[in-house]
């Protein structure tokens, strides 16, 4: 396994990568959600590169980007463990050097949800992976359904900017109560982290309402809403029963459906979601 900072460096050490190369771009404090997504790509692909870089142009000012959890130490030995041939670590230097001024944006799907929140997070969102694809070159890249706007977004990106590659969207990995996996969760204490999991409960009551037959949209949300509105140390963002593919807020019978909510438990903002189909 190799480590590299440059982008020298990693253009140097792709060229003699096995076809087809898999890309798994993280922010670090790697959990199991990661690791799914590694073990995926070493499946697929000939070899594997991952990036590990904590991006500050998708943190608003407001946000945990000083505090957000890193071991790099850590990560590395995980990575090895798995078997993967490339590590990028950048730095905001190599990133965004002096004087950065070149954005991607992406319209429209960026501007519901997570976006309505986030002013300027998708901005930073597209830009990074973007500079990522171009320095990696990969053959496939693979993101996790916990970050189900942004999968959209990326794939929306590729597309339009004629990206050679095929996104690979693996799905969401929980802990055994169903709690979704996050680097953030560390930050709940444990009276928070026991509450945190009404939020995937929500999210089973909608998914148990479509198997029974329910598809009004109204509905579905107010199964969630009702469910976690029982733990009053979490506070609801939104709850939104979306198109998957548009992102669109659906209203009457659905067919198909991406149930998605933020919510704050104590500090920690916690996002999850599942697809109705």
């Amino acid at each position: 396994m190799k480590v590299v900072e440059s982008i020298e460096d990693l253009r140097m050490e792709r060229k003699g990568l096995a076809y087809p190369v898999g890309f798994v771009p993280t922010m670090g404090y790697l959990h199991e959600g990661h690791l799914s997504l590694v073990h995926r790509a070493r499946v697929e692909c000939g070899s594997v590169i991952v990036s590990i870089y904590v991006n500050p142009t998708q943190f608003g000012p407001w946000e945990d980007l000083a505090k957000y959890p890193r071991d790099l130490q850590r990560d590395l030995r995980l990575l090895e463990a798995e078997g993967v041939d490339l590590i990028w670590t950048p730095s905001d230097e190599t990133m965004y050097p002096d004087g950065y001024q070149t954005w991607v944006e992406v319209e429209k799907i960026t501007k519901v949800l997570e976006g309505a929140i986030r002013e300027g997070h998708f901005r930073g969102v597209a830009t990074v992976v973007s500079k990522l694809f171009n320095a990696t070159l990969p053959e496939k890249a693979y993101f996790g359904q916990k970050d189900a706007q942004q999968a959209v977004v990326i794939r929306r990106m590729t597309r339009d900017l004629n990206f050679p590659i095929e996104i690979v969207v693996c799905p969401t990995v929980r802990e055994p109560d169903g709690l979704a996996m996050s680097s953030r969760n560390i930050y709940l204490n444990p009276e928070e982290r026991k509450a945190a999991v009404i939020l995937s409960q929500g999210l089973l009551k909608a998914v148990e309402a479509f198997k029974n037959g329910e598809d009004e949209a109204a509905q579905l949300r107010k199964a969630v809403i009702e469910t976690i509105a029982s733990e009053s140390k979490v506070n609801v963002q939104y709850i939104s029963c979306a198109d998957p593919d548009t992102l669109q807020e659906q209203e009457g019978k659905v067919n198909r459906a991406l149930i998605s909510l933020a919510a704050m438990v104590g500090k920690t903002r916690l996002i999850d979601n599942v697809i109705l189909e």
